[in-house]
């Protein structure tokens, strides 16, 4: 588990179904429990907040190199909003004195009593008291509690961690626990160019040829971090018919044809790190982008046949997994397509798994 997860520096895991069914899809006899035991008992993965400011599962060892490349600039903006929030919603005239008691309550309870849910933190805690209005005067505002905030800022720190679970593997109801607790034997600091080189080199092994806009976007930062970070790895400039891209020096020697690869097919869960690995999307999705990713650019759960999205899949009201193919793809795609869908319905076993961002294509009101 902590394998994949450092291969492809981290697993989406906004969707908490996320993680297990992408390794599902790219490990033979992958069960729950596999991925359990390395969250929860062994610790050797663990879910945090990262790049695109969304939530990850990486490798326990690489939380140094993450933190340092990518979350700490998360967390000095999380922080920033929430200090000027504070002032504007007259909960205080000092947000960074708030914030300060507020974090200091957080760790103390949290050494003191273990790990606890962001209610009884919330409910526990008189510091982390009060609320804002997210859009004032608009009908989607409201008042928003801070606390939650809080916690955003001080798990994207690395202060605080999400622990265990009180729910299944298919909903998110984490205890957090100090990452002093969870991981006490976390390798210490890494300086940000050591970190970005090593995670840049990383992604560009799992992901490369990419362009240096890809980067930029996969990794949130700027296009200056993007080109210095390829700078860094030595990576070497190649056509991308007719744009221009980066691959490592090792990658650049020529593969196998395209008649020598075997042929495969994958069903993918929503924001797979594989469907959300690039910006630039058109050489994999073509003309079913609008079917398969919403207007915030969030994949769905996705049918693949040899390195293309050819639809998309989703499970009915019994749990069976059902196609949603955009495209004829042939009958020994479609063969092999059928197998892998009773397969994933024989594995869930009759649970369902609901995308917080289905495929359009799988709407009762699609166009296809």
């Amino acid at each position: 588990m902590a394998g994949a997860a450092a291969s492809f520096v981290g697993l989406h895991a906004t969707d908490p179904a996320t993680p297990y069914l992408t390794l599902w899809a790219r490990s033979p006899g992958f069960s729950v429990d596999d991925l359990d035991t390395a969250m929860y008992r062994d610790r050797t993965v663990v879910k945090h907040l990262a790049m695109r400011r969304t939530l990850w599962m990486v490798n326990a060892e690489d939380l140094p190199l993450i933190q340092s490349a990518v979350s700490d600039r998360v967390a000095d903006t999380e922080h920033r909003r929430l200090v000027a929030d504070v002032q504007k919603a007259g909960v205080t005239d000092d947000g960074e004195a708030w914030f300060a008691a507020a974090a200091a309550a957080v760790l103390e309870h949290l050494t003191s009593h273990g790990p606890a849910s962001a209610r009884e933190l919330r409910e526990g805690l008189t510091e982390l008291a009060g609320s804002h209005d997210t859009a004032p005067g608009k009908r989607w505002g409201g008042p928003t509690p801070l606390a939650p905030r809080v916690l955003t800022v001080l798990g994207a720190r690395g202060d605080i961690v999400r622990g265990p679970n009180d729910g299944r593997w298919i909903a998110s109801r984490p205890r957090w626990t100090t990452m002093a607790d969870w991981l006490p034997t976390t390798p210490g600091p890494v300086s940000p160019e050591l970190a970005r080189a090593e995670l840049v080199r990383r992604w560009l092994s799992a992901f490369g040829p990419a362009t240096v806009a890809d980067v930029k976007w996969w990794f949130g930062q700027t296009l200056t971090w993007a080109r210095q970070a390829l700078s860094e790895v030595d990576a070497v400039p190649v056509d991308l018919a007719g744009c221009s891209g980066y691959a490592l020096p090792e990658d650049v020697e020529p593969g196998p044809a395209v008649g020598d690869v075997e042929p495969w097919c994958a069903l993918l869960p929503a924001l797979d790190v594989t469907t959300m690995g690039w910006l630039e999307r058109d050489w994999y999705v073509g003309a079913h982008r609008d079917q398969v990713f919403d207007r915030n650019g969030n994949a769905g759960p996705t049918v693949w046949v040899d390195g293309r999205v050819v639809g998309a899949w989703r499970q009915d009201d019994t749990g069976r997994v059902e196609l949603v193919l955009l495209e004829d793809v042939g009958r020994r795609a479609h063969r092999d397509l059928t197998s892998r869908a009773e397969q994933l319905t024989a594995w869930l076993d009759g649970v369902r798994v609901s995308p917080r961002f289905p495929s359009p294509a799988c709407r009762p009101d699609a166009r296809r």
